[in-house]
């Protein structure tokens, strides 16, 4: 049986733009479109923190235990936030020139990481408060981008760049993802040199560098969701998240109907129009959290208020990438 969402008695409502467990603990940061950041302790079931914003929450992530950094989609001024999740201090580090929409932290060198409408990558080091450009007048937006230790990767259009933070003059790898149409979402591997990526047509890609070999190892596969009449439908991967534990990876694609063909740890939804979108792994790798909301991209959607779920993940419940269609090089 599928386990029952998580209960908030101010419920959300409007779509939810990212999830993301703490680095050390079972909090969970949400960052919806109904202008306020919570704080969710999944271990206890218990909301600690909704603070409100100014404007819809377009991603966030954790800087430690006790801060956690956001953007806000305001159309007047393009700030990056912080608020200290202890003393409930808010502060803004700096703005783009457009809407920031992606936001990253990096541990190893404490910076903190953003990307925009205004086609720019900015990093803030948090010891100095100082910003500085690191990419500009790229190709396009961002569309997602993804930090694991001292490597960056980032998705703009059908590519991928990889960035070394402690030289971010250029990035050190571009990367053809094999896709002809847009990326939607990237995730760094954090046990190892790679990433993958999905499209919006429901394909994977996966890279794993080797050291050992001139040649990495690559995978693609499609992730389409079935109906009640069991007929594929072409759907987006949303979101990727590697579990740290089993060297296995879980993806999420928007869909129309049940969630039950598309994998064993996402749940039967109790309504017909439902879309699942970012979700996040607990550090220990045990606890898979996914979110479901509308997304305003049919026509019919129907607007029921948006549902997080969070799974037991063990090896009765991981597939392997090499299911279904695959290829390897």
């Amino acid at each position: 049986m599928a386990a029952p969402p998580l209960k908030f008695e101010n419920p959300i409502r409007d779509a939810i733009s990212r999830i993301r467990f703490a680095p050390k603990s079972d909090n969970l940061l949400i960052s919806p479109w109904d202008c306020s950041l919570r704080l969710y302790d999944v271990g206890s079931s218990q909301l600690r923190l909704e603070a409100p914003s100014e404007a819809a929450l377009l991603d966030c992530c954790f800087q430690d235990e006790s801060v956690a950094q956001y953007v806000p989609a305001l159309f007047w001024v393009f700030l990056c936030s912080r608020y200290d999740l202890h003393s409930e201090i808010y502060d803004s580090i700096g703005n783009h020139d457009d809407i920031p929409t992606c936001v990253g932290y990096s541990g190893e060198t404490s910076q903190l990481i953003t990307a925009g409408l205004d086609r720019k990558i900015l990093s803030w080091d948090n010891r100095t408060e100082k910003g500085y450009v690191l990419a500009s007048n790229l190709d396009s937006e961002v569309m997602s981008m993804s930090l694991s230790g001292l490597d960056m990767v980032v998705a703009i259009g059908s590519s991928i760049y990889v960035y070394d933070l402690r030289n971010l003059e250029k990035p050190s790898q571009s990367k053809d993802s094999h896709m002809d149409v847009q990326i939607v979402c990237v995730s760094s591997i954090p046990y190892a040199k790679g990433f993958a990526v999905g499209s919006i047509n429901g394909r994977v890609a996966l890279e794993i560098s080797c050291p050992s070999s001139s040649d990495d190892i690559r995978y693609m596969f499609r992730c389409h969701p079935k109906s009640n009449a069991k007929r594929y439908h072409l759907a987006s991967v949303n979101d990727i998240a590697f579990n740290p534990l089993f060297d296995q990876l879980q993806l999420k694609t928007y869909f129309l109907l049940d969630a039950s063909d598309l994998a064993s740890t996402a749940p039967l939804l109790p309504v017909t129009m439902m879309f699942i979108l970012p979700h996040g792994m607990l550090h220990r790798g045990q606890l898979l959290v996914v979110a479901s909301s509308y997304t305003y991209q049919e026509a019919n959607e129907i607007e029921e208020l948006p549902l997080v779920f969070v799974h037991e993940v063990g090896n009765d419940n991981m597939r392997s990438v090499s299911v279904g269609s695959s290829s390897r090089n």
